[in-house]
């Protein structure tokens, strides 16, 4: 199912037998010059959602279209699960890092690199995934 939302957000939502999930794609336009701090942001982020409670799986997704739009992939139990993670101390957190990294770096307010944003936008995208399927059993 597909539903519209505020702000240009879609949302998916997957269900697997009686479990729906919901996929969250964060699309972050990006410089060719800020893609290097964008990545090195998000390695250093590492482990900080996998505990959420109701967390299913991320993906930095970096392209190779000649598009400058990357794209944060993450798929949660439940709408609730992916709203109880952004309003955490985790969440807070991990923003509150980069922040601190790009000020010791001399790089602004935390989301970018060379002085400013690494991502000039940001859309929310939100998806219920209805089918999915993995490789066959050998």
């Amino acid at each position: 199912m597909i539903t519209g939302g505020p702000g240009n957000r879609l949302q998916v939502i997957v269900i697997e037998g009686d479990h729906v999930s919901v996929v969250k794609i964060n699309v972050l336009t990006v410089s060719e010059e800020a893609r290097g701090e964008l990545e090195r942001r998000f390695a250093g982020r590492a482990g900080l959602v996998e505990s959420a409670d109701g967390f299913e799986a991320f993906e930095l997704l970096r392209p190779v279209d000649g598009t400058d739009r990357y794209l944060v992939y993450t798929r949660w139990r439940s709408e609730e699960d992916f709203q109880r993670w952004t309003e955490s101390q985790s969440f807070q957190r991990g923003h509150a890092q980069a922040r601190n990294d790009a000020a010791a770096a001399g790089h602004g307010h935390g989301h970018g690199g060379q002085g400013g944003p690494a991502a000039s936008g940001a859309e929310l995208w939100s998806f219920e995934v209805i089918e999915s399927a993995t490789p066959a059993a050998k």
